[in-house]
């Protein structure tokens, strides 16, 4: 075959390639982005080997030097792609942080919509209950409880930190992270009781903080309360919700396999449910080393705290429905597709 009707038969394949390449390899996100839309990762090694072929009977034909040099020159920036050194394990967990774990929170929607539900009806309904009758608290704690509950926050009480009588930060950030996580952790596992255990614990849950919430407002003492709960509420009631929704997941699973067995179905949920524990852990250790070095300080003021908390809350909210989206692919008419 003459070298001019090799280049035309596989021309717009070595076109293609080299499109995807300087795509991926581009600096922009929206740019990287565009590769999906060139060539799908996964039917990138078999190009890059039939290129590596072509290349191979080039130099047996001996065809001119320059497209010797240019399928060379392609062919060494894909196995630069295909063979490049896999990413430090810290850089794994980053981008699982950042895009992996949203995309799987969002991809359990409905369990995460019913966990939400289940945990903060109950707590918003008891809170906003006791404001009318405060005489029920007792329903729920008994008297030495809230007076421990009353002791911490009670504004009168001036302590070196605010929503606990002692102990030194990291102390306290230890003990926050045993308690945060243990909560966590039996919020998930519960769902291996067909799901009820979740329901369980996420009601139960909501239950005894809009109690104590509710309380502690009702007596004038939801000042010192709300200043505490504000910076860090936002990763703590998040990952007990997230917890709850991979439990009731675990539970569909069992009760519902559909086509697939239930072992296979339960294993499938048990992974997913795996990396949403880990997520929902190093939201809880943000959670607790916000509440031991922030939520703790007496002489901040109040506006400035409830500002940090209102903020953190929006940003959390933002990465849980953004983080992992790609950017819209861009049409030649510079416009963005409605489906990004």
């Amino acid at each position: 075959m003459k070298q001019e009707a090799f280049q035309a038969r596989h021309g717009a394949e070595w076109t293609r390639f080299e499109h995807w390449l300087d795509a991926r390899q581009a600096r922009q996100r929206q740019q990287r982005a565009q590769a999906d839309t060139i060539m799908a990762a996964s039917e990138f090694p078999s190009a890059l080997r039939r290129l590596c072929q072509q290349l191979a009977v080039a130099e047996r034909r001996d065809y001119s030097t320059q497209l010797v040099a240019d399928l060379r020159g392609l062919a060494q920036r894909g196995h630069q792609v295909l063979y490049r050194p896999r990413p430090p394990r810290l850089r794994l967990l980053f981008d699982f942080l950042a895009a992996g774990f949203p995309r799987l929170v969002r991809a359990q929607g409905a369990c995460m919509a019913a966990a939400a539900a289940l945990f903060f009806v109950p707590l918003i309904a008891v809170a906003i209950l006791l404001q009318w009758h405060p005489e029920l608290i007792h329903s729920l704690f008994d008297s030495r409880q809230l007076a421990q509950f009353e002791n911490m926050y009670n504004p009168l009480h001036h302590a070196d930190r605010l929503g606990r009588d002692g102990g030194a930060d990291l102390q306290m950030f230890g003990v926050y992270v045993f308690n945060n996580v243990s909560i966590g952790f039996r919020t998930f596992a519960s769902g291996l009781l067909a799901g009820v255990g979740a329901v369980f614990v996420l009601v139960f849950n909501g239950i005894i903080i809009g109690g104590v919430a509710g309380h502690l407002t009702a007596i004038g003492y939801g000042g010192p309360f709300w200043d505490f709960v504000a910076g860090h509420s936002a990763p703590e009631l998040l990952a007990i919700v997230i917890a709850g929704g991979a439990g009731l997941h675990i539970g569909m699973a069992l009760l519902a396999p559909g086509r697939r067995s239930r072992a296979r179905a339960l294993a499938e949920a048990g992974v997913d449910g795996a990396k949403l524990v880990l997520g929902v852990f190093a939201m809880l250790v943000l959670a607790a080393f916000i509440e031991a070095y922030w939520s703790s300080i007496v002489w901040l003021p109040s506006t400035l705290k409830h500002a940090v908390g209102l903020a953190l809350w929006s940003l959390l909210l933002l990465w849980l429905w953004r983080g992992g989206r790609s950017p819209a692919p861009m049409h030649a008419d510079g416009g963005a597709d409605a489906s990004g």
